[in-house]
């Protein structure tokens, strides 16, 4: 595991080692002259005057240029774009289809006009009916003058008039009569054409029902031909068993010899025997023949009677009649019918019911035409339709584009007599208009939402075994042709489908659905069978446009010109303008495409961008690593913004990357573009604290130390915190990815703030120093109290640098690459910078601090010694007012100014200067009247509420917590004693010091104490000492131990003893007996207590003090405590005492002592002290 240096060298190095970068590609040429639709925001300005901040006004803006950039794409993509049309689809010429030579157009005109003279069938109201007004109309499609047109229309008068057919479906019947004793009927049909009549038969024929059937003699009474009915091509169904909703579905044609006057006539019976009318009709039109012949109702029924059994009459075994239905031809629709026909009786008597769903159809067999005699039907139609439409289309005045296909009533008239008259199936006409739209559309273009209906068509009618030779190969061409022609806008979709244009953008989606459609339907896979990955063209296509795309946006802004610095600017505009491009992408397009064709889109733009991207920056990043690597080299801050608005580009492309499926955001080029500006950061993050050091320099400058706004601060520490707020932003914003190398930039990043932080504190302080002079007492105060949040202000910021730099995700990443030693290190290393500056900064507050209450020294010690100065007479509260009006007033003025934490700060102070100044006044009064004491000691409680505040200021308990406090309020209260008071408190205080004594080097004493309560008298049994200190020059002693009962003044009568001496020895036994006379009344005092003094003995001069203990009463004369009249006294076990050498001089006890120089008990009390003290001295 390396340590926190190595692992800085080992970063370090890696930003200075040469990086191995990509080259550049060589740009597309046929890209070349291609404008490209992007979005840029102006260029960052430039070259500006430093002064106010400019450079992270600049900095700044860098920041929201991406943010607003993306914000923008986002926008254009919502903003509708009114009525403005879509830019033009441009498409190549292969895909734009020929136009009809003259002669081809006359003879198309002369088909239209053979349409319109053979018209046949009743016309809708959405047909034109004169056929003057269709005339004119062609006049002007076909571009035809009046003299060409009666030419025309005189050769088709004269040519032979058109042959007519009718095709006639049997669907399917329902709800017919139950004929059979099963419930059900045996059903079939008997169809065909009744030839035309005169108008008397006309009127008669209304006023009875035709049959095939008719009964003999019937049909004997008629005296003519035309009396008797003819049918032409009698045709029959087949029989549906046990039925009374029989399908069918059988279709048959006859040939129409008048369309006006013909009728088609249909029956349906019950089948009843084995040989009907259906198998006589059957054989009939065996032997004659299906087309052209007429016979007579008589034959067939003399055959069903030669054939049939004649065990009953005449009649037993006919079949069941169900019901009929007659249509005149002159009243078929032009479309012909497709309709449920109502069963009508044959006469009055007969009962029917149901219906039948017939489909009827009139089309013509021979068409006396230049073009029918050549050309197939639906190449002669779809030409027709492809001139009708290119007229149709120019007359179209607003939005060409949006044109839905729909024609003119006299187009359609033409167009539908001559799809009916050329006999055109549905399908046949839904390709045939697909060819002719989607042709028209490559050259002109329309409305989507029309070739969307168009090929839904197709695939509502699709019938693959109808389409064959050459209808099938021209689908596939049309397919393929309009698949190329989508491909192509597709490739140039972001000039031709802006997203700046909501128009474009749903035209683009309806495109994208057509195609997508195509791909799914049977018809395209059928006559399309190698075409089956249409997705793939379309990725592949994609991807080709993205490119050239790209390839134009380089060729617009030349990033490969001027200086590098120049370079790098444009390239800037280059990955901006990718940024948008992958964002309108994101937005919109991947959105079309994946719903419409399941493409991805962003996939294929975003990968195949951020490759051309970072083949192009790399290369110049290359340069830039090359130059700034020279040891001569220096980062000019324009360069350094530039790398900074690079590197901020270049992250925004990638962070696109998180909307990539997982599969494709592996090995993407840009994963270590961070890489690339290492050794710039760290020039850059230089440039940027050298600029933060001239910003504050100028803020403290320009600080009148007056509160801004609301703030209690000043306008440096807000334009200080500002300036740190925006570098923080700029590091946040860089979201340096390497873990090693952001540790380095955050350690550096920490130590910038914590230097700039000091700079400031420093500069503030000398502003200060240089305006303290010639200032009132009141301005300066308050001006001090601004500095002083000035410094809190900037303090603050720097103890929220552990969340805003995000130390703990650092922390994290360096506990994954080293471990927890790693962790520790980073810990440590920052915690420290911000631990060291938060002592400078708390020392320079004060310093301020200490300016502040040192402007107050005078005020206070003049309202101190008035207190001490009063007299006796004065009451505590008149002594004390003067002080506490100065305080009062003082406080409003700081409460005002002054942020809470050094209002706090501020109160402190002065509680701590006025605790010291009262402590001098105190000692300078030794010895004086109690009732100095006690005023002073009411001064020192009105100052702990003062200060207290009501709970705004100070806690009482941390006031009185104060060291100075407490020595205070000891001296007050020591002082306030009566001088036996002081002594009883001395020995207390000897007695809690014997308490804690533990081994100390003066030795110990062995004893054993026990009260015998009856006599009260206490025994006192001194056994050993041992370890005591040698004070003879022999390196020994001869100690003797003095015993008393302390204090005096409690034990008049007592007198002290003392033990043998043992010469030569640091371990005397001693072993001797003392009593001494205690009351109840006495060793009831807590302070009552047994010394035991240990003397070395010198007959040459006076004894030595080698150490002294004392034990309490209490701990032996307390009743239940080991009584001395027992005999068990000798089993209490002994006492150790450890003695101890205090100088009595260093308590104040013995200073206020001393001075009562009028009192004998004192100055006796002291006497004995110092003599004590001197012989310790004289060692």
């Amino acid at each position: 595991m390396t340590t926190l240096l190595d692992l800085k060298s080992s970063v370090l190095r890696q930003v200075q080692r040469s990086q191995s970068l990509r080259g550049r590609r060589e740009p597309a040429a046929s890209a070349a002259s291609r404008s490209p639709l992007t979005h840029c925001p102006d260029p960052l300005p430039h070259g500006l005057s430093e002064g106010n901040g400019e450079f992270f006004d600049r900095m700044n803006g860098i920041l929201q240029k991406q943010e607003k950039l993306l914000l923008a794409a986002q926008a254009e993509c919502k903003r509708e774009s009114g009525t403005a049309p879509p830019p033009p689809e441009h498409v190549d010429q292969l895909f734009v289809p020929e136009r009809c030579s003259r002669r081809e157009l006359d003879l198309i005109y002369e088909e239209a006009v053979y349409t319109v003279v053979n018209r046949v069938g009743v016309p809708s109201p959405d047909y034109v009916t004169s056929e003057e007004d269709i005339f004119s109309y062609l006049l002007k499609v076909f571009d035809m003058g009046q003299e060409e047109h009666d030419i025309i229309l005189q050769r088709v008068q004269e040519s032979k008039r058109a042959s007519f057919t009718l095709r006639v479906s049997v669907m399917k019947g329902k709800n017919l009569m139950a004929k059979d004793a099963n419930g059900y009927s045996d059903p079939y049909c008997m169809l065909g054409i009744l030839l035309g009549q005169s108008p008397r038969e006309t009127e008669e024929k209304k006023e009875r029902k035709f049959s095939f059937r008719k009964k003999k003699e019937k049909l004997e009474k008629r005296s003519s031909t035309k009396e008797v009915l003819a049918a032409t091509c009698i045709q029959v169904t087949e029989v549906k068993p046990e039925t009374l909703n029989p399908v069918w579905n059988e279709h048959f044609t006859f040939e129409i010899d008048d369309v006006q006057s013909d009728l088609l006539h249909l029956d349906i019976w019950d089948h009843d025997d084995d040989v009907s009318v259906a198998e006589a009709c059957k054989k009939l039109n065996e032997v004659s023949g299906l087309r052209g012949m007429g016979r007579y109702f008589k034959q067939i029924a003399k055959s069903v009677r030669s054939n049939g059994t004649s065990s009953g009459s005449s009649e037993d075994n006919v079949d069941d009649f169900l019901g009929c239905i007659n249509i005149p031809l002159n009243e078929i629709p032009v479309m012909g019918y497709d309709k449920w026909f109502k069963l009508e009786p044959r006469s009055s008597a007969s009962k029917v019911q149901g219906e039948c769903h017939l489909i009827l159809r009139l089309f013509t067999t021979k068409r006396d035409t230049t073009l029918s005699k050549r050309d197939s039907k639906e190449v002669i139609h779809k030409k027709m339709l492809s001139q009708i439409l290119e007229y149709e289309h120019a007359q179209i005045q607003k939005e060409l584009y949006n044109w839905n296909g729909q024609v003119s009533p006299p187009a359609w008239t033409v167009l539908s007599h001559h799809a009916v008259q050329i006999d055109l199936s549905p399908l046949q006409q839904a390709i045939i208009r697909w060819q002719c739209y989607s042709s028209h559309h490559r050259s002109q273009r329309m409305c989507y939402t029309l070739l969307l209906r168009l090929l839904r068509t197709i695939d509502a009618e699709w019938d693959p075994q109808a389409v064959r030779g050459d209808l099938e190969w021209q689908l596939s061409d049309s397919f393929r042709l309009y698949t190329e022609h989508c491909l192509c806008l597709m490739k140039s979709m972001r000039q031709v489908f802006p997203c700046t244009n909501r128009t474009a953008v749903t035209r683009c989606e309806l495109m994208l659905r057509g195609v997508g459609h195509m791909q799914t339907m049977p018809a395209f896979k059928t006559v399309c069978p190698l075409r089956n990955e249409l997705h793939l063209e379309i990725a592949t296509v994609v991807k080709k446009g993205t490119a050239e795309w790209y390839e134009s946006t380089i060729s617009q802004f030349k990033p490969d010109e001027g200086t590098l610095e120049e370079q790098l600017r444009r390239l800037v505009q280059v990955v901006d303008a990718v940024c948008a491009d992958v964002q309108r992408g994101q937005n919109i397009y991947n959105k079309l495409f994946y719903s419409t064709v399941k493409v991805d889109f962003f996939s294929i733009a975003y990968r195949q961008l951020e490759k051309l991207v970072a083949d192009d920056v790399s290369v110049a990043m290359e340069r830039v690593c090359g130059t700034l690597e020279q040891e001569s080299s220096k980062l000019t801050q324009t360069m350094g913004e530039t790398l900074f608005e690079l590197y901020m580009s270049l992250k925004t492309l990638k962070r696109f990357r998180e909307f990539l499926p997982l599969k494709d955001a592996k090995m993407l080029a840009l994963t270590g573009y961070h890489n690339w500006f290492k050794t710039s950061i760290h020039k850059w993050l230089q440039i940027v604290h050298d600029k933060s050091c001239d910003r504050i320099r100028r803020a403290v400058d320009m600080d009148q130390l007056e509160p801004v706004q609301q703030a209690k601060h000043g306008s440096s520490a807000m334009d200080v915190t500002a300036c740190f707020s925006q570098v923080r932003e700029f590091w946040n914003q860089l979201a340096w990815p390497d873990s090693a190398g952001a540790f380095i930039f955050v350690t550096r990043l920490t130590d910038n703030f914590c230097s700039e932080a000091v700079l400031y504190s420093e500069i503030m302080k000398r502003k200060i120093e240089r305006i303290l002079p010639g200032r009132d007492i009141k301005t300066l105060t308050v001006q001090l109290c601004i500095a002083l949040n000035n410094t809190e202000h900037v303090r603050v910021f720097l103890g929220c640098l552990p969340r805003d730099l995000d130390w703990q995700g650092v922390e994290h990443a360096m506990e994954e690459s080293c471990g927890a030693e790693g962790k520790e290190q980073v810990n440590k290393a920052l915690n420290g910078q911000l631990y060291n500056v938060d002592v400078d900064l708390q020392m320079e507050a004060k310093r301020l601090i200490t300016y502040l209450t040192d402007k107050m020294l005078s005020e206070l010690r003049r309202y101190l010694q008035h207190i001490s100065l009063s007299p006796d007479s004065i009451n505590n509260d008149e002594a004390v007012s003067p002080l506490m009006k100065y305080l009062n007033d003082t406080l409003a003025i700081l409460r005002e100014s002054l942020v809470k934490e050094n209002l706090a700060r501020v109160l402190l102070g002065m509680w701590e200067l006025l605790l010291r100044m009262i402590l001098d006044v105190v000692a300078e009064n030794m010895g004086v009247q109690v009732e100095f004491y006690n005023r002073f000691q009411y001064t020192v409680e009105a100052l702990v509420q003062f200060f207290y505040a009501e709970g705004e200021g100070l806690a009482i308990e941390d006031m009185k917590n104060h060291a100075e406090y407490k020595a205070l309020d000891k001296e007050l209260r020591l002082n306030k004693c009566s001088s036996f008071e002081l002594i009883e408190q001395y020995f207390l205080e000897k007695i809690s010091q014997q308490r804690t004594l533990k081994h100390t080097r003066f030795g110990r004493i062995s004893v054993k104490c026990y009260y015998d309560a009856s006599e009260q008298r206490l025994t006192v049994e001194i056994l050993h000492a041992a370890d005591l200190i040698a004070l003879d020059a022999n390196g020994l002693s001869d100690p003797f131990v003095i015993v008393e009962l302390c204090p005096h003044h409690l034990f008049p009568m007592a007198k002290s003893q003392r033990t043998q001496v043992k010469l030569k020895t640091l371990h005397p036994v001693f072993d001797e007996l003392f009593y001494f006379h205690v009351s109840p009344e006495q060793y009831r005092h807590r302070f009552a207590c047994l010394t035991f003094t240990v003397m070395d003995y010198d007959w040459l001069s006076t004894n030595d003090f080698a150490g002294e203990a004392v034990a309490p009463l209490s701990d032996f004369c307390w009743p239940g405590r080991p009584n001395a009249s027992a005999t068990a006294g000798k089993t209490i076990q002994p006492t150790i005492l450890h003695l101890a050498r205090s100088k009595p001089s260093e308590k104040p006890i013995m200073r206020i002592l001393d001075a009562r120089t009028g009192d004998g008990e004192a100055q006796e009390f002291v006497r004995k002290l110092k003599e004590i003290e001197k012989s310790m001295e004289e060692e």
